[in-house]
This record gives structure tokens, C-alpha cells and sequence, in this order.
């Protein structure tokens, strides 16, 4: 899917999609934030995401994922006085890289089954071996095959969402197979992340779901004690899995995420 861009009022929000996936899955709230008044953009970023005919060998560097949301944010602030950032999954952990890196510049920030551990329930136990393909041939060779329940608890949803899977390489959750150098990418993401997010001072609300079964509320714990940030929420999701923009809370998400820029960001 290509880039969302929603023209609204004076206050902008840059939205970034999960790994190997693409602007679909925010689709839901950046509507939602539009109908609020904001300016929205979910821009696609290539080597991150995931277009038809990408393949292992079309994968960037993570530091090519953070400059190219950086180049978004610079664009949008141009035109807007204010410019909130958010993201899904490691989405949220790209936000948090250029969060660390603009300081202030960064008005609010949604984190949103931010992950930082793949250590949810439904992570088979043999993703350690992961390690062994990073640094071996079979790296462009493997990928992980995503299997329900798709980071989806909605019954309805994730059916139509396996349909989906079994006859086309991607859906609105993302791309049908993760392979080796995105997740490696994004691990080294990860780790540089960790390091930084001393240095976000941008008012968050950190939202997860209880039962995720991609990236447990560890990561949301992790996040809300260790951002640099004075101004912090956190909403903790009983009715979902991973994708929450999607998934059935998704109102929630939204009305949410729409409650704190509204209180935190001048009117």
C-alpha cells in the first residue's frame, strides 16, 4: 500500500508502520487522529517495509529505516507547527530512535506495542536459532513464516487474514514470511534503542495489550522506565493481541492516542 497522507489543522502526526508490513495497518487511526483534526502521514519506507517483489536482498540497514524517518519528520514540520510521532511494533521502536535523536523537536509520542523482546506467547520456542542464520548463507535462504493467530485475538479478522496469507504475500498486517536480515536489522535497532531512550524527552503514552502474543507487556514496563520523558501514560489493552490498530480494541487505541496530544499539545 502506498504512503497515507491526511491533510488536517496546524498539528501534524508522523505514523510508522511494523516491520515488513505497510501503511494498511495504521490506516484505522490515522483516520481516526484526522477526523480529530490532525494532519496525518504513514509514509512507507522501503527496506522496511514491504512492497510486492521485495525479497531478503531488498533490506536496508536499520540506520537507513531511522534517516528515512527522519527525512518524513523534517518534511511534515516544514508545514506544521507541531509534530507528534508514532508507531506499531518495531515502528514504535523507530520512533523512539528519532525521538532520542530530535529531543523537544518531537511534540508528543504513541507508542504502540512497542517491542524491544520478541518474547510473546505465540514465538515458537526455536527462534533462538535465529542467531545461527544471521552470520550464514541460509540468511537470504529462511524466512519466518507468520502463522495464526496473527497478532490478532478478533476470530472474524484473523480468517480472513489466513484467506489472505495462504494465496498472496502480504495482508494488512503485513507481509506473509519475515526473513532473516529484516529481523537482524531490526534486533540491531533494538539494541541502539535501548541506549538512547534516556535521551526521549517527548511527552508518551505507551499503549499494549495485556494478552500480546508478539512482544509481552515486559516491553511496555521496559519503555515507560527508561524513557527521559517527564509525561508519561500508559494504557494497558484486555481485548487484543499484538496488532492492536487493528485488532478489537482499536477504538480504544485511537480515542486514546487522540485524548493525550489533545491535553499535551497546545490548542
Amino acid at each position: 500500500m502506498d504512503a497515507i497522507t491526511l491533510k488536517g489543522g496546524d498539528h501534524a502526526v508522523l505514523l510508522l508502520h511494523g516491520l515488513q508490513s505497510s501503511p494498511a495497518e495504521l490506516q484505522p487511526i490515522a483516520k481516526r487522529l484526522h477526523q480529530a483534526g490532525y494532519s496525518v502521514h504513514v509514509p512507507h519506507i522501503p527496506g522496511y517495509g514491504y512492497m510486492q517483489g521485495d525479497t531478503p536482498r531488498s533490506v536496508t540497514h536499520w540506520q537507513d529505516w531511522h534517516a528515512k524517518a527522519l527525512a518524513e519528520f523534517r518534511a511534515l514540520k516544514q508545514q506544521h507547527a507541531r509534530v507528534a510521532v508514532g508507531g506499531l511494533c518495531i515502528g514504535a521502536t523507530l520512533s523512539l530512535s528519532i525521538a532520542a535523536e530530535l529531543g523537544d523537536e518531537v511534540s508528543a509520542l504513541t507508542l504502540m506495542a512497542t517491542t524491544l523482546w520478541y518474547d510473546g506467547w505465540s514465538i515458537p520456542w526455536y527462534r533462538f536459532l535465529r542467531y545461527i542464520g544471521y552470520y550464514s548463507p541460509v540468511r537470504y535462504l529462511y524466512s519466518y513464516r507468520e502463522r495464526e493467530p496473527f497478532g490478532l485475538k478478533n476470530e472474524q479478522l484473523r480468517k480472513w487474514i489466513a484467506r489472505e496469507m495462504s494465496h498472496k504475500d502480504s495482508s494488512i498486517v503485513g507481509a506473509s514470511k519475515l526473513n532473516l536480515p529484516a529481523i537482524q536489522e531490526a534486533e540491531r535497532m533494538i539494541r541502539a534503542v535501548k541506549l538512547s531512550m534516556h535521551r526521549v524527552t517527548a511527552p508518551a503514552i505507551i499503549i499494549h495489550a495485556i494478552d500480546d502474543d508478539v512482544a509481552s507487556p515486559r516491553n511496555a514496563r521496559y519503555v515507560a522506565e527508561h524513557l527521559g520523558s517527564c509525561r508519561i501514560k500508559s494504557v494497558m489493552l484486555r481485548n487484543s493481541y499484538h496488532m492492536i490498530t487493528v485488532d478489537n480494541d482499536r477504538e480504544l487505541v485511537a480515542s486514546e492516542t487522540i485524548r493525550f496530544f489533545n491535553a499535551t499539545l497546545p490548542q
